[in-house]
Order: C-alpha cells, then sequence, then structure tokens
C-alpha cells in the first residue's frame, strides 16, 4: 500500500514526466489580493497569469498546493468533524496549462494517471460535464464529454448544473466549464442495490468527488456577461486526502496515515479511544484536521489575532479546544503537543513546519492558555445566567445572551447551549443566527466594494521604473471606477510607474499625475495580482494623453530610510542576540518603522542597546547599496540572502545587499546605510508567543525627537530653578514631595479618626441596628478611610452610609458589618438601586460598596432610598 508521501510524489512525478515543471506550495496566507486572505484553491498562485499580467512561462506546471477553506464561498469549517471528507487545511494536487493542452489533453491526462498509474477502477469512475445555460447562451460541453468517451461508457458521463459544474473565480472573472471525476468507494453488495450515478453530488460519503478539471475559457463582466479570454487555462485540482482514502482501501479520510498518527497522539493525551463514540470521534476528527490548519497558517507568518485572517486562524484553534475541552476531558493545553507529531509526518514534504516548529508550539499553547481562561469566565458567566432564570421561573434563554457571550467572550454558542440543556434550559438558536446574521451584514456593509468591469484604453504591462526615477512620463493602460463606504475613486493601471505599490510591508507610495495645467492627486498605490494600481480621486479630463507621474520624493526618501533600517535592524538583532531570530512582519513608512521577529524572552535594555550600537556602527560606515535584480533564487540563496516564511518568491529575485546584511526584497533602499542618518529604538514588546516587536525612528523624526527631548529638559529645568544638576534637583524634590505626602497622609488620618468619633457619637438607633450617616462635601479616600475605621470597631448591627461629593462629583458609600452580611443584606446591592438618583452606578462587596454619579442634587433622594432599602428609614 503506498503511504501518503509517496501518492503525492508519484502525481509530481507523473505530470514532470508529461513536461510540467514542479512548483513548490504557494503560502496558505495570501496578501497581495484584497479579494482573499488565505489560498483556498490551487489556482490562487496564478491568478496574475490566468488575469494576462504576468508571463505564463513555463506553460505546464504541477504541485501540492496547502489550501484553507474557513471564510467567504467556500467554507466548510462548520462540516469538519462531523463528516469524513470535509477539512479546514487540505492539500490540492494540481496540473496547469496556460494556453497549451486544453480539454482533451486534461481528460487523457487524468485517465491515464488514475486508471494507468494508480490502478484505479474504471467501472467505478464517473464524471460530470456542464449541462449548458440557455439564458447564457452557452452550450452543453459536448466536446469535454467527447473526450471522456474514449474511456467511459455513456451512463458513466453524467451532466452536472451550473452549481456543479461551471468554475467561476468571484463575481467577475476568469471562468469556464468543469469536469469533476467521481470515485465509488463502496462494497460490492452496496453498489449492486444502487448504482454509482445515482449518488454522485448526493453527499454519500463513499460516492464522492476527487478530482476537478477547470477549463478557463471565459471572463465574466462586471454586468454578468460573458466574454472569451485571449488564453484557454486548464485548472485542475484533486483533493489529495481524498484520493489517499481511495488507494489505501478507507473508507473515511481520517482512518488513513495523513491523520492516523495525530488521532492516535490525541489518545494518549486524552486517555480516550477513537470509536469509542460519536462524541468523541467527532472530537479528534476536530482536533486532528484543526491543529493542521493553525500550524501551517503560522508556519507561513499567519499569527492568530483578533482581526481579519488571525482572527479566522484563532477561531479554528479555539474551536478544537472547545472540543477537546467539551468531548475529550481536556482542561489544559494540548494542540501544542501534537506539532512534533505533525512535523514527523508532514515536515519532509514541507520543511516550513520543521523549521518552524519551536515558534509555532510556543504560540499555539499561550493561544490555548488564554482561550482556556475566557472558557471559565464564560462558564462564570452561564453559571449566573442559569441561577437568574431558574429564580425568574424561566425555561428558555434568549439567544441575544448566548450571541454576546460568543462575540464579546469568544464563548461558542454549540456548548453555551450544552450546559443549558444540562440544566433544563434552552436557547434559541434561531434568535442567536438572527444576532449573528446583523453583526455580519454589518461587517458586509463596511467593507463591501463595488467596482466597474475594467476600461482597456491600450494592451501592455506596468513597467516600474521606481527604483531608478522618481518621475516618468506614462500612459494609461486601463482604469475603473470603484465605489466604497459611499466612496467613489478610481483605479489606474500605467504603462510605466516610478511608484511603488503597498507589498512586504512598504507603504505605497503616493505623488501626482499631470498633464499641461491638469494636476490629478495619487492618493495610494496599491498591489492587486502582481499588479501596480494607482488610487486617485477623479479622472484626467482626457484619459488617452500622456501623463507625468512624479512621486512624492520627500516621503518616499524617508520611507526608503525606514525600510533600509529594518534590514539592519534584524543583522543587529541575530548578531546580538542569536542565529535563531528571524523576521515576522514588518511596517514602514514616512515617520517610523515597525520590525516584529521571532524571540521567547524579553530583549533587555542593555542588548536592546547594543543593537543600536551595531546598527549604528553600520549607519556610520555609510555601507553602499549592492544590488541584483533578477538574480536566479538558487543564487541568491548561496550568497547567503534572507527570505522570510510565508512569502511567495519566483525564480528571479531580487537582492539587497549592505555589507554583512542580504536579504531578498522588493522594497526601496537608501543609496548608502549613511542616509540614514541615526536609528533609534523607541520600543519593544510582545505581540504574541515567542514574537517580539520594536519600534523605532531613523533620520530627520530622531532629529525632531531629540529637540522634543530637549525641550522637555529646559522645561524641567526652568521648574527646578535652572538647576545645574537636574538629576539632583529631581531626586531632592521626589524627596520632598515623599515627606510633604507622608505628612498630608498623617493629617489625613487625623481628620478620618476625628470624623469617625464625632459621627460615632451621633450614631442612631434604628430597628435594632446601629446607624451612622455622613453627607458634605468630603474627599472619597476620608469618606472609605471613615468606613473602614467604624468596620474595624467591630461592633454588631452597624450600617455607615454616606452621600457625599468630591469637586461637585456625587458619590454613595456603603458599609456593613459582618453579622448583617450573614443575615443576607448586601451593600453592593443597595448602592446600585439608589445610585439611580444621582444617575450614576457602581457596586463592590457585600459588606462595602460604592457608586458614582453625575447628579449632585440627588443625593438627598439616594440617601433616603439606601435608608428604605436596609430599613432603617
Amino acid at each position: 500500500m503506498m503511504t501518503a508521501n509517496e501518492i503525492r510524489d508519484s502525481f509530481k512525478k507523473f505530470f514532470e514526466s508529461k513536461g510540467h515543471v514542479i512548483v513548490p506550495s504557494a503560502p496558505l496566507v495570501i496578501k497581495d489580493d484584497p479579494t482573499l486572505m488565505f489560498t483556498n484553491a490551487g489556482m490562487n498562485q496564478w491568478k496574475d497569469i490566468i488575469l494576462g499580467t504576468k508571463d505564463p512561462e513555463p506553460r505546464r506546471r504541477t504541485d501540492s498546493q496547502k489550501c484553507l477553506r474557513v471564510s467567504g464561498k467556500h467554507n466548510d469549517l462548520e462540516e469538519v468533524g462531523h463528516d469524513t471528507y470535509h477539512h479546514t487545511m487540505f492539500e490540492m494536487l494540481g496540473n496547469w496549462s496556460f494556453g497549451d493542452y486544453f480539454k482533451e489533453g486534461a481528460i487523457d491526462y487524468a485517465w491515464e494517471y488514475l486508471v494507468d498509474v494508480l490502478k484505479l477502477n474504471p467501472s467505478d469512475i464517473y464524471v460530470t460535464v456542464f449541462e449548458g445555460s440557455p439564458a447564457e447562451g452557452i452550450a452543453r460541453d459536448d466536446e469535454a464529454a467527447g473526450y471522456w468517451a474514449k474511456h467511459l461508457p455513456a451512463d458513466h458521463i453524467i451532466d452536472g448544473n451550473k452549481h456543479d459544474n461551471f468554475w467561476e473565480m468571484g463575481d467577475t472573472g476568469p471562468c469556464g466549464p468543469c469536469s469533476e471525476i467521481h470515485y465509488d468507494s463502496r462494497t460490492p453488495e452496496q453498489k449492486a442495490q444502487v448504482p454509482g450515478r445515482e449518488l454522485v453530488n448526493k453527499d454519500d460519503p463513499q460516492v464522492i468527488e476527487i478530482w476537478n478539471i477547470v477549463f478557463m475559457q471565459f471572463n465574466r463582466k462586471a454586468d454578468g456577461s460573458l466574454e472569451p479570454l485571449s488564453m484557454h487555462v486548464i485548472d485542475t485540482g484533486m483533493g489529495f486526502e481524498r484520493l489517499v482514502r481511495m488507494l489505501q482501501g478507507k473508507h473515511s479520510n481520517y482512518d488513513t496515515d495523513i491523520f492516523q498518527p495525530l488521532i492516535k497522539k490525541i489518545g494518549e493525551i486524552s486517555g480516550k479511544h477513537y470509536g469509542e463514540s460519536d462524541d468523541v470521534d467527532v472530537a479528534m476528527r476536530v482536533v486532528a484536521d484543526h491543529v493542521r490548519a493553525v500550524a501551517f497558517s503560522i508556519a507561513d507568518g499567519q499569527l492568530p489575532s483578533n482581526a481579519k485572517a488571525g482572527y479566522v486562524i484563532r477561531r479554528i484553534l479555539r474551536r478544537a479546544v472547545r472540543y477537546g475541552y467539551t468531548f475529550l476531558g481536556l482542561r489544559e493545553a494540548f494542540m501544542y503537543r501534537l506539532v512534533d507529531t505533525l512535523v514527523e509526518s508532514m515536515g519532509q514534504a514541507y520543511p516550513e513546519l520543521q523549521a518552524q516548529s519551536l515558534l509555532i508550539k510556543h504560540v499555539i499553547k499561550e493561544e490555548e492558555d488564554a482561550f482556556l481562561r475566557t472558557l471559565a469566565t464564560g462558564m462564570k458567566m452561564i453559571e449566573g445566567i442559569v441561577a437568574e432564570a431558574k429564580k425568574a421561573g424561566k425555561s428558555h434563554i434568549d439567544g441575544a445572551q448566548a450571541f454576546t457571550l460568543y462575540d464579546t467572550y469568544g464563548f461558542p454558542f454549540d456548548l453555551t447551549e450544552l450546559i443549558l440543556k444540562e440544566n433544563g434550559l434552552t436557547v434559541s438558536e434561531d434568535e442567536f443566527n438572527a444576532e449573528m446574521a446583523k453583526q455580519k451584514e454589518r461587517a458586509r456593509n463596511a467593507a463591501r466594494v463595488e467596482a466597474d468591469d475594467w476600461v482597456e484604453l491600450r494592451e501592455g504591462h506596468t513597467e516600474f521604473v521606481g527604483y531608478d526615477l522618481d518621475e516618468c512620463d506614462t500612459e494609461i493602460l486601463r482604469y475603473r471606477k470603484v465605489t466604497q463606504k459611499k466612496n467613489t475613486f478610481y483605479q489606474l493601471v500605467l504603462s510605466r510607474t516610478p511608484f511603488y505599490a503597498e507589498m512586504g510591508g512598504q507603504v505605497g507610495d503616493t505623488g501626482v499625475l499631470t498633464c499641461g495645467d491638469e494636476k490629478i492627486e495619487v492618493v495610494d498605490t496599491k498591489r492587486e495580482n502582481n499588479l501596480p494600481v494607482h488610487i486617485v480621486k477623479r479622472l484626467p479630463a482626457d484619459v488617452t494623453e500622456t501623463l507625468h507621474a512624479a512621486i512624492n520624493v520627500k516621503a518616499r526618501r524617508a520611507t526608503a530610510c525606514n525600510h533600509t533600517a529594518t534590514h539592519i535592524l534584524d543583522y543587529a538583532l541575530r548578531k546580538v542576540l542569536g542565529s535563531h531570530v528571524e523576521q515576522k512582519g514588518s511596517y514602514v513608512d514616512a515617520k517610523s518603522l515597525r520590525f516584529d521577529f521571532s524571540h521567547f524572552q524579553k530583549v533587555t535594555p542593555e542588548e536592546l542597546h547594543q543593537v543600536e550600537l551595531v546598527a549604528n556602527a553600520m549607519v556610520r560606515q555609510a555601507i553602499p547599496l549592492e544590488e541584483y535584480r533578477d538574480m536566479p533564487i538558487d543564487e541568491a540563496r548561496a550568497m547567503g540572502a534572507i527570505a522570510l516564511f510565508g512569502e511567495k518568491y519566483g525564480d528571479k529575485v531580487r537582492v539587497v545587499k549592505y555589507g554583512p546584511s542580504v536579504e531578498l526584497c522588493g522594497g526601496t533602499h537608501v543609496p548608502n546605510t549613511g542616509n540614514i542618518g541615526m536609528i533609534k529604538i523607541l520600543s519593544e514588546s510582545s505581540i504574541a508567543a515567542g514574537i517580539r516587536r520594536i519600534e523605532a525612528i531613523t533620520g530627520q523624526s530622531v532629529e525632531d525627537a531629540i529637540y522634543a527631548l530637549e525641550k522637555t529638559i529646559a522645561k524641567l529645568k526652568e521648574l527646578l530653578n535652572n538647576a545645574p544638576d537636574l538629576t539632583a534637583a529631581v531626586n531632592k524634590a521626589v524627596a520632598e514631595n515623599a515627606n510633604l505626602r507622608k505628612q498630608v497622609d498623617g493629617f489625613v488620618q487625623d481628620r478620618i479618626h476625628a470624623l469617625k468619633e464625632a459621627l460615632c457619637r451621633d450614631a442612631r438607633e434604628i430597628n435594632g441596628m446601629r446607624v451612622v450617616s455622613l453627607t458634605g462635601a468630603v474627599s472619597a479616600d476620608v469618606v472609605k478611610g471613615v468606613a473602614f475605621a467604624i468596620k474595624a470597631d467591630a461592633k454588631p448591627a452597624t450600617v455607615f452610609l454616606a452621600a457625599t461629593r468630591e469637586g461637585g462629583r456625587p458619590m454613595l458609600t456603603i458599609m456593613l458589618s459582618d453579622d448583617l452580611v450573614k443575615e443576607g443584606l448586601n451593600a453592593g446591592k443597595v448602592v446600585r438601586e439608589a445610585a439611580k438618583a444621582i444617575q450614576g452606578g457602581g457596586g463592590g462587596q457585600p459588606h462595602f460598596a460604592q457608586a458614582g454619579g453625575r447628579n449632585a442634587d440627588g443625593l438627598n433622594a439616594a440617601m433616603d432610598k439606601m435608608k428604605q432599602l436596609l430599613n432603617v428609614e
């Protein structure tokens, strides 16, 4: 029986034998496509070729692509674990043809590989072809059906509808009919009862799609119409996990050697056994699947967070932790313990797992620990909700409450539902989903972008000249109108441009386009599918005229200083902290820089000082830039060039070298390090487990910071009578202040004692309680001091009530002796109710509570309310 690793290799080697170039998987996390957060299909990394913005050579390629489907149109998250064949992270085996072979070649290759190489039974193979769409003028795909007829009988070739057999990149863009290949892995007895063709696309777990061959031949325009593509593209995707299942004779993807090592390890950790119950099985499948998605995402540079792609990864991780918590009895972090097992089984095919394993484990463990604390908090909140419902005689909890638990604290709905069920309560999933839908609609409205079709003016590709020029003449190749959040702007693609498009942490350039007396401001430059897109608020009067493009030189120079500084800091950090340091992200603009790096402890002030010394020594050396454009990537690596995990590099790369600092980088840089002037680190902090962040400034910003510091020092000297020794003067002032504070504290204590004695002398006995009252203008510290001084007397049945103000702000205070608390009185509840009279709120413990407000005129009413609630009127 072939192992999963052997099957993956056989696919790539087969297509290599057919003239395809084996290419590496692109990262899971997409950084230059605003329409996608994650690679969710094998074709994502080829979008620029398919869209015609990049040379298609080589025209035949093959790969095994890491994919993640957890959001948007392709979202399998909720099915994962509950069936045996859906996954979040999965591998897509693919072969590609860009303007080379088309339908016949793709179909013949698929048949040869499945039947001749893998020896699958032809009688168990079924295929679908697009049935056509009369409304769009698209006929049935008789061409594909005819090629399949060379290999299969007619009853194994099935018509499929638009949903299943017409593939589209999105609402607009390349698309075309497709042929799905399905395999029937049922027992002979089952096959005799129902023909496989009747179960195709019917969600039968044993008759499933394993391969999809997309024939891209159309372009979908914004108005919904179709036009032929200039180049036919073959885009195939075979589900690796499903294929392995077929070849290993299993009825579940999770029974293959892809998942079994993980499931066995989960069993060791939890003491549970796969197969002992449905709940345990689902939980183990969820955990085994999700740890792969999380680990690969972290390896590719995406850390869990509260925003965008990071939020999705955090959600996947928390879903796995919650299943382990609920069904496997795991109350401590456990997922990080699975990473070594994952590396052992997949590290050979994906070396980034091995290289990043230590970081992956640290990040996962920190996330697990944080969520387990959240779960504990949520459990306490649910206990409170249950208690209140039972006290009120309710049997149903509002779905909005469950949504608040989910939205604010990340507490999963199904766990809320389970806990409530155990307590004889129900919660409406429809109400919860309604709240969720409202939130999603708000998010969609905030992010909704409406883009018209591109208006093509000229053919051609953009030439970037910004490494050498600050301005140049150019023409508009195409443009389109875009509307977002009711704001309208235009995107321009130019024939030549000096504008750097946002990438690699560096912001996009701004500047102007001029034509005669007309000036068009470029407010930003973005990168979309590797294409520089210039953002303007209006179009030129004549879009066909030649334009002069000029960047904001001052901003570009400052940004270049900060970008080069990140390279120097990267080198300095490695030199001071060790070679384990790896860049994990950066952000540079004209004002400052941010540099994220791997390191498992806080960088000490002395270490930061050493980093600055190393970095600024390189600045003073004025090391010239050595730039290598279009260098073969193997030569770049031989030079020692540093590449970033999670970045996709082509066959040719740009190398930026400043002495010992050698990195792959597409950003703009200074001619020599002396242009930077100086690097000053402002802060160092943690942003995730094992990830630190440095924020720094360079050049003019350092000068500005020094001038600001000088002004501050001058003001301090002026306040201290221009003392020649500022440090000594400050120390003297601090010591004098401490002495004065000590005296003041003594006066306050005397005041508290005197006030307490006076109030106790005036105490009244009401309904068996000793009532001490305080009103008037009294500071909060004194009121609290008096309250606890009275409590310290430990006299039974004592109530202290205060309705005071300080600086016009009203405040209520209640203190109850311990015996009254034991009888059931609660200061917190009383003060919350009374605070309504002063338009405020507060709370505290049963024996002591305070509340503030906005309406001092309500103090008398508040005092009366406290007395009423305590029955001491």
